[in-house]
């Protein structure tokens, strides 16, 4: 394995009723002023939001609201609760819904408290923080991104057509609170498409060096194997509590950065995806779902032990009979299979996305990584746009 530092700040409190057991009293140790982060108001709708306001009121605690985050959070409204916390002089920012809300609160604990602009030197490129964010503790209400145990937050730059995201250490969460029926009243095509999200994130550190006896990569082997199950089993009953329980922590271990130790990591279909998002703004697990089975017909024979290898350990296709690349192509035919068992597109046309130039524009913003099998250029990228059409 390559060599690492690992470290994890955030503290997870994971299961049935935790938000009731822990929340007043992780509150209590920061001051009074709590900023209440949360999505479109489905917390409003299912209750949660009365129960967490309740908590924190119990608890002595002044609470502002920042509504209306948007499923990719744009820069203008991480601006927005800087503000509010800068107004209101804020102690401590909860985030309560999925990937996008914490990673619009991480996002806007450092613009907060950032001297110097926070696109330019932390959010759109990267930086060294200096300084302590404002603590974020968050609860998971839609699982799949991980964001719950790491320092990232995706941000699109609207004026610049830009959507990215950098893990800052001093952003993870003070605490994470992830009880699985949380999850219960997310639609079905939500649940999924974070389901394919934490697989896809599984996918792109996996495929990628060392290919030698690692134990990052056997993990990843299980989690992948264990997030089909359970997905499987999700579908056919969305109220199963050890199929939801089993996908929240699948999404937490794909992104809390313990199987990226010792890997270089890919993340050049996220790349892809992020820049298709910053033009369209497409549900970002639906566009994954879309490309990552493209990319990969473009690149397994670049890697064409490893996709061989997930032929065999993630879907059980035999070897017999079939040659080495006949393996690896099987091993990602599976991974199109699956996709649209579970419901989600396969086209670009399915996700109404349709114009050509915007295609263009996209593959031709679309950052560059080394991590995978092969480097590509912006006119693959353009390519395999036009494939997935």
């Amino acid at each position: 394995m390559k060599s690492f530092i690992f470290e994890n700040r955030t503290r997870a409190y994971f299961g049935k009723g935790c938000v009731k057991e822990h929340l007043g009293r992780l509150a209590r140790r920061y001051g009074q002023r709590v900023m209440l982060a949360y999505g479109g108001g489905s917390v409003k709708e299912n209750g949660i939001y009365d129960e967490v306001m309740q908590i924190l009121k119990d608890a002595g605690k002044q609470v502002y609201d920042l509504g209306g985050i948007m499923p990719n959070p744009t820069y203008n409204k991480v601006l927005e609760g800087a503000r509010l916390v800068k107004e209101q002089d804020i102690h401590l920012i909860i985030g309560v819904g999925g990937g996008s809300v914490m990673d619009c609160c991480k996002a806007i604990s450092v613009a907060a408290m950032a001297k110097k602009d926070a696109w330019e030197n932390y959010l759109g490129h990267p930086g060294v923080i200096d300084f302590q964010p404002v603590p974020v503790g968050v609860i998971v209400t839609a699982s799949g991104t991980g964001s719950e145990m790491n320092g990232g937050a995706v941000i699109t730059n609207e004026e610049s057509k830009v959507k990215t995201g950098k893990d800052y250490m001093e952003c993870n969460p003070a605490f994470a609170l992830l009880d699985p029926e949380y999850t219960f009243s997310v639609p079905k095509l939500q649940m999924v498409s974070g389901a394919f999200d934490t697989l896809s994130h599984i996918m792109e550190i996996y495929f990628s060096e060392p290919d030698e006896s690692n134990v990052s990569d056997d993990i990843s082997e299980a989690l992948m194997k264990n997030v089909i199950v359970n997905l499987r089993e999700a579908i056919k009953n969305p109220t199963d509590y050890t199929s939801r329980s089993n996908l929240m922590w699948d999404a937490t271990m794909a992104e809390n950065r313990i199987i990226k130790l010792g890997k270089q990591t890919d993340f050049e279909c996220h790349m892809m995806e992020h820049q298709l998002g910053a033009y369209t703004d497409c549900n970002h697990g639906l566009g994954l779902a879309v490309i990552q089975p493209v990319y990969y017909r473009h690149i397994y024979k670049d890697g064409i032990k490893k996709f061989a290898r997930f032929a065999q350990s993630v879907w059980g296709i035999p070897s017999e009979g079939k040659t080495e690349e006949e393996l690896a192509l099987a091993g990602v035919e599976a991974l199109a299979d699956f996709i649209k068992e579970i419901g989600l597109p396969t086209t670009l046309h399915e996700l109404g996305i349709e114009d050509i130039d915007v295609l263009k524009k996209a593959a031709g913003s679309c950052a560059l990584l080394a991590g995978g099998y092969r480097q590509l250029t912006h006119e693959e990228v353009f390519e395999i746009f036009m494939e997935c059409r």
